[in-house]
């Protein structure tokens, strides 16, 4: 596999991307998690970025990542609606680590969408597909476009929910090439990395949550709960960042 099979792998015809894909994720299935980091970062196409929602259990993906690429982007999206300890998690990590954060947001500010559409988190399923396309798909489709993305780092987990649970290591999402170094990590994986290296869950975990996005669109986890009730009201589990 060299670097060009990847570089120009949105140019295929679907058979051949198909069949490059494939034997790829054939290939990490059997790699370390620090093997893929090191092969995708020598691999695969610049501008190399991760996105973090600087959730639960953001810590590891952004500690593995600066170990081998110190300066990569950081891409968050800001909606604005962030609870407060999500904030502060954000400024403790961005110094421990001294990542290289790149903040987005809507170009409408949360106050002018209340105002021209009211809370549509509060309405349907439509009113949440809107609220996620203008607050977090369109400021993460800029992103892309600002920081010239041919590669895209994601702490997505299998584990994590049902709409997860069939991702592959690689794949091609907006022409760009997206690669989830921890896919196959069990949450007691996750837990034993984070005592190890000595980084911290996210400061809600101890008020009992397990999942963290907006706050008005998040809640704690409950007995016979699955991880992905505790987001959008049980009606959804992705923000549509990580769909096509």
């Amino acid at each position: 596999m060299s670097t060009c099979d990847f570089q120009n792998v949105h140019l295929l015809q679907d058979e051949e991307k198909n069949i490059i894909l494939h034997n790829t994720n054939l290939m990490l299935k059997n790699f370390s998690t620090e093997k893929r980091i090191i092969w995708a970062l020598k691999n695969l196409p610049n501008v190399q970025i991760m996105s973090s929602s600087f959730g639960i259990q953001s810590s590891v993906l952004l500690h593995l990542m600066v170990q081998y690429k110190p300066d990569i982007p950081v891409i968050l999206i800001d909606t604005g609606y962030l609870f407060p300890q999500t904030y502060h998690f954000i400024d403790m990590l961005t110094k421990k680590f001294t990542l290289n954060l790149k903040v987005f947001r809507s170009y409408i500010s949360p106050a002018w969408q209340e105002a021209r559409y009211g809370k549509l988190w509060k309405q349907d399923v439509r009113g949440i597909n809107l609220y996620n396309m203008i607050n977090k798909v369109r400021p993460m489709n800029e992103a892309f476009n600002q920081l010239s993305v041919g590669t895209w780092f994601s702490g997505l987990r299998r584990i994590q929910s049902s709409s997860r649970s069939k991702l592959q290591y690689i794949s091609i999402q907006k022409n760009i090439v997206k690669i989830l170094p921890i896919l196959d990590w069990s949450n007691k994986k996750v837990d034993e990395y984070l005592k190890k290296n000595n980084l911290e869950y996210h400061p809600l975990w101890k008020e009992g949550y397990r999942s963290i996005g907006d706050i008005h669109t998040t809640k704690k986890y409950k007995k016979g709960m699955l991880e992905e009730d505790t987001r959008f009201f049980g009606l959804k589990r992705e923000c549509g960042l990580h769909e096509s």
